[in-house]
């Protein structure tokens, strides 16, 4: 095993500050984002900066899951807005995508035995989170077994660990991580509609991964710009 991290990394807040908890842990990363046929896929292009601006190799996987469909953020199902399912108990939201870390993370969990690295990063977290099943500790507990027997690098004693900086973490703590961190959060994307405006993807600052966003800079008494509490526009192709 070498002085390597693998790190998912949508483009979001909160895998940025993952991608930035590992470089500051002296870590060589290796960045993996998915290409699963999201609707605000412009999440590429900011994770593809992120990776370039932390020095990081950057992988970019294809995987359909549009084609499994049952998520509003792989098909055309309304995204829900105003945040009135935010926080409310077994409350999952369209916007769940069936299974995604455990798909996003067995596939880094490949891409980590192959490499020989130390760790896996993800940016779940448990506290702030939208209702999703897999963003749960008991969630991980179980892949971290599952993926060790699974693989040749488990079976030989070489199983990477895989790390949830993050996971208990509000949504305040995790804005003031990010700034401690200098994490570029201007160039992170969270929103799940995006809008076209002028040549631009500009966030919609309504939808739960907007709402849950700012009121966490918020709540940290961050004085932020526009930009860096939504995200800037992205220049669509």
């Amino acid at each position: 095993m070498n002085d390597l991290a693998v790190v998912l990394l949508s483009g979001g807040l909160d895998s940025a500050t993952c991608l930035y908890t590992a470089r500051e842990a002296g870590f060589k990363i290796t960045a993996v984002s998915f290409d699963y046929g999201q609707r605000h896929r412009n999440e590429l292009m900011a994770a593809a900066n992120l990776a370039q601006i932390a020095g990081a190799e950057h992988v970019i996987l294809p995987v359909d899951l549009r084609r499994i469909g049952g998520s509003a953020l792989t098909s055309a199902t309304a995204v829900p807005k105003g945040g009135d399912g935010i926080g409310k108990e077994n409350n999952v939201p369209v916007t769940y995508v069936p299974v995604r870390n455990l798909i996003f993370l067995s596939l880094a969990y490949a891409v980590a035995e192959t490499r020989e690295a130390r760790a896996i990063y993800i940016g779940i977290n448990a506290v702030d989170y939208s209702g999703y099943p897999d963003c749960r500790p008991d969630f991980i507990a179980s892949f971290r077994e599952t993926a060790a027997l699974a693989s040749k690098a488990g079976r030989e004693g070489r199983t990477p660990e895989i790390r949830t900086p993050l996971v208990n973490l509000s949504k305040a703590q995790i804005a003031r991580e990010a700034m401690r961190l200098a994490v570029p959060v201007a160039l992170t994307w969270t929103c799940y509609d995006p809008q076209t405006k002028g040549g631009f993807f500009v966030p919609c600052e309504n939808c739960d991964a907007c709402i849950l966003r700012s009121r966490g800079f918020a709540e940290a008494g961050l004085a932020l710009s526009k930009e860096e509490i939504f995200g800037a526009p992205i220049r669509s192709a």
